[in-house]
């Protein structure tokens, strides 16, 4: 997992929160209110991760104070807030296990796919996105 920094502007008047990622350019997003910029920030940062083919290490907010171009004019001309952004890969890593299933359970699976795990796999998202 990485951290980076994200800068979470709020201009009064205007709807809406922006975020930039001074690490990452061009990874941007925002949202109505800080809630949804932080949850699109997150979304932003592991769709820019997923086209890169390697990110940067993190800078350091004091690093970003002394090397980042834009930080004067975000510092003087703007209202923000400072906060940190968690990567984790989107790319499921698949692993083995050993499971016990009612061969009857089974039977009936293989009458319809022939890729049991797909199909078991598919069955939980399906669960676990309506709880």
């Amino acid at each position: 997992m990485k951290e980076y920094i994200a800068l979470f502007e709020y201009v009064e008047g205007e709807q809406g929160v922006g975020v930039v990622f001074p690490d990452l350019p061009g990874c941007v997003s925002s949202g109505r209110d800080f809630d949804e910029a932080f949850k699109a920030a997150h979304e932003a940062l592991s769709l820019y991760a997923e086209g890169e083919k390697s990110l940067p290490e993190p800078r350091t907010l004091e690093d970003i104070r002394e090397q980042w171009q834009d930080w004067e004019e975000w510092n003087n001309a703007l209202t923000f807030v400072v906060g940190k952004v968690a990567y984790y890969s989107l790319k499921p890593k698949t692993r083995k296990f050993n499971i016990s299933i009612d061969e009857r359970l089974v039977q009936r699976i293989d009458r319809i796919t022939s890729n049991r795990s797909a199909f078991i796999v598919e069955a939980i998202e399906q669960r676990l996105r309506a709880l």
